[in-house]
């Protein structure tokens, strides 16, 4: 009988393979850019995801000083990073910058890090935002963490299916 993982849009990326996924706790959720990186949280338990921040900081030791004062606050379990793709699932720059960005929150956290396919998230957090009367440029300092959000209940509806599946 084939493994549930083999058709899982869910990626694990940790290099200890000793790490395991647990769900159950605070997760936080990514939408990685190269300008801004949108933050999200939720928990397993209820299975909903909430914008939190968006980190506009460029530097890689700035970005990862931000992203460890909100792993102490939060104290996650778990950390889940949107995976950028073409819309036929090809890579692309970003998507390598992406899974660099996922490899050093493994390295630095040593917390389960889960990548998973966010190919319309941004799509889908400018409509949101759309629908509730924000559109053009007023959308700019919000939509990143609304991506985020958008990846990350993309995980808790994904990891539901499969577990509702088993």
């Amino acid at each position: 009988m084939p493994s549930h993982h083999t058709t899982s849009p869910l990626q694990a990326i940790n290099n200890d393979k000793t790490i395991q996924l647990t769900f159950t706790g605070t997760v936080l959720g990514f939408d990685f850019g190269l300008k801004r990186i949108g933050v999200a949280s939720g928990e397993h338990l209820l299975g909903i995801a909430h914008p939190l921040t968006t980190l506009n900081v460029e530097s890689n030791e700035d970005r990862f000083n931000e992203i460890a004062k909100l792993v102490d606050e939060w104290e996650p379990s778990t950390l889940v990073v949107g995976l950028p793709l073409t819309l036929d699932g090809e890579e692309h720059e970003v998507t390598l910058l992406c899974k660099k960005f996922a490899r050093r929150l493994d390295g630095r956290f040593g917390l389960p890090v889960v990548m998973i396919d966010e190919r319309l998230s941004s799509a889908e957090a400018s409509q949101s935002l759309k629908e509730i009367g924000i559109s053009g440029r007023k959308q700019k300092p919000m939509l990143d963490q609304i991506a985020a959000q958008v990846i990350l209940q993309s995980y808790f509806d994904t990891i539901s299916h499969e577990m509702s599946t088993k």
